[in-house]
């Protein structure tokens, strides 16, 4: 079969490199997954045309399981409910239905319900109680966590729409040039960090970014598997830095640390070590697809459709607005110690301005924030049935004053180290793409107990952040990982997962150095 890898042989063929074989990929997957997946995942703003950004398809043995389990619990909720009175161990019951159900994939939402409906029962309040609950749970910060997500996806639109995003890409790639692979490598992991870091969401960003990108890792020889390796790394590293995404703004509430202290002690490093180690990790993977001579873009993949169609003409201009008001912004928040509320201030007065400066009129800005948000909306409902869960939990079960009382003395003992590392990794059996729902969840069952255990702010900062983003790395597939591999046209999976392991274990190794000098 004749050569149909484009480009110049002189720079992007190697002369070793057999030809390429136009036929899918090995995959680790059913075809109909795959192509499921990554359709999602290109839709702008990474959620598909669904009301409930959380909604998962259940075989039906499953399904019929989390329904016995549901009904088995609230029943036994009823029952404890008339013969218990807070504080009651018992208090835990909702917190372990809710696991559980989102452990067996069922949608977190009304995993969620189910756990307040359990409360509630074992509570046994009136409704009038239960309704003040309720609209209290409307203004906590867990709420309002949910809202600046679902305002970070209407400002995501408007950066869409007004060609911010495409902008910033192609400036990052032209300012690396094409000169080798390294520094193309290196230009599309920091496009989509910077990308990531700015829009608050990987699975979005990406689906923006792979037009202008995979073209360029075409003309220079890349396999698939490569570019998802870059895209995916880039991403994940840009999503660890992202100032006001839900579930950074969550660690930043939870440890109540500044956005620099974040920065210099969890995101930083992290973001650091994946660059620096992907640096190395995908000639490797290069060289291990390239082998195989079937994981090379096509001549069509290579062409550089997206430079054929209209751009708008002030996008240089929204950029620059974006862009100045988003430092300024994080700089203001840092310096004045702004808490969880200021990017209820600074999401919306981004999109407003980035969107005048985009030429988009009132109406038009407000259309697109609202289209924006909408497909998070079941995420604000999620964080107020949250904040109503902890809220039964903490104010009328009381479970862990009694497990303080009991065990205090015991856990006094328990060192903080082993402690920190413990709950760092049970944030891995959380539910995936949930991240700021695991921090928020940690937080409000162990962030007391880790405070008397002496676990400082800094080190709960890495706790928290390793344990949202770690199960992001492995040790399995998960939609980010499926989500960049569907927008780099690899059907490899395989081979992300692989990238990931190969990031985590270092990633694990050094939190593990930062939490030992620390506690």
């Amino acid at each position: 079969m004749s050569q149909s890898r484009p480009g110049p042989s002189a720079r992007s063929a190697e002369p070793d490199q057999p030809a390429e074989v136009d036929q899918p990929a090995e995959t680790d997957q059913p075809a109909e997954a795959q192509r499921g997946s990554s359709d999602a995942a290109t839709k702008p703003g990474g959620e598909a045309a669904e009301s409930n950004a959380y909604a998962v398809g259940l075989p039906p043995i499953r399904r019929r399981i989390c329904t016995v389990i549901a009904l088995a619990g609230l029943l036994a909720s009823l029952v404890i409910g008339q013969v218990v009175q807070a504080p009651t161990l018992w208090g835990l019951l909702p917190i372990l239905l809710y696991a559980a159900l989102c452990l067996l994939g069922l949608d977190i939402v009304v995993a969620t319900v189910v756990a307040v409906l359990s409360g509630i029962l074992i509570a046994a309040r009136p409704p009038t109680e239960v309704g003040e609950l309720l609209g209290t749970s409307l203004g906590d910060l867990v709420t309002m966590i949910g809202l600046i997500i679902v305002l970070g996806a209407g400002v995501g639109e408007v950066l869409r729409v007004t060609g911010v995003a495409d902008t910033i890409v192609s400036a990052i790639m032209r300012t690396v040039g094409e000169r080798s692979r390294h520094a193309v490598t290196f230009g599309v992991m920091f496009a989509c960090l910077v990308l990531v870091a700015s829009l608050g969401t990987l699975a979005g960003a990406l689906a923006i970014a792979a037009p202008i990108l995979i073209p360029i890792t075409a003309r220079m020889g890349f396999t698939r598997s490569a570019t998802a390796s870059m895209m995916f790394v880039g991403g994940c590293a840009g999503l660890a830095l992202a100032p006001f995404a839900g579930s950074n703004v969550a660690i930043l509430t939870a440890a109540n640390v500044d956005y620099l202290t974040y920065l210099r002690v969890g995101a930083g490093p992290l973001a650091v070590l994946s660059i620096a180690l992907a640096m190395l990790i995908v000639p490797w993977m290069q060289r291990r697809t390239a082998a195989r001579g079937n994981d090379f873009y096509t001549a069509e993949e290579a062409s550089d459709d997206v430079a054929g169609t209209d751009r708008n003409p002030k996008a240089g201009r929204a950029t620059a607005a974006f862009l100045v008001l988003l430092v300024a912004s994080v700089v203001y928040a840092t310096v004045t110690n702004a808490g969880t509320t200021f990017p209820l201030l600074a999401l919306p007065l981004l999109g407003i301005v980035t969107g005048f400066a985009g030429g988009l009129s009132s109406v038009e800005i407000a259309g697109r924030m609202y289209r924006g948000g909408a497909r998070l909306l079941s995420i604000f409902i999620l964080f107020w049935l949250l904040a109503a869960l902890f809220g039964i939990i903490d104010q009328w079960l009381k479970p862990y004053d009694v497990i303080l009382d009991t065990f205090g003395s015991q856990l006094s003992h328990l060192g903080a180290f082993p402690f920190a590392v413990a709950i760092g990794l049970l944030g891995w059996v959380g539910v995936p793409g949930a991240t700021a729902a695991q921090v928020v969840l940690l937080d409000k069952v162990f962030g007391g107990l880790g405070a008397t255990l002496g676990v400082s702010a800094s080190a709960w900062v890495i706790v928290l952040l390793w344990a949202s983003k770690g199960d992001t790395y492995g040790p399995f597939p998960n939609a980010n990982m499926i989500g960049a591999m569907g927008l780099a046209r690899s059907q490899n999976l395989r081979n992300v997962l692989l990238t990931g392991w190969l990031v985590m274990i270092p990633a694990c190794v050094m939190y593990a150095i930062l939490l030992a000098l620390m506690t």
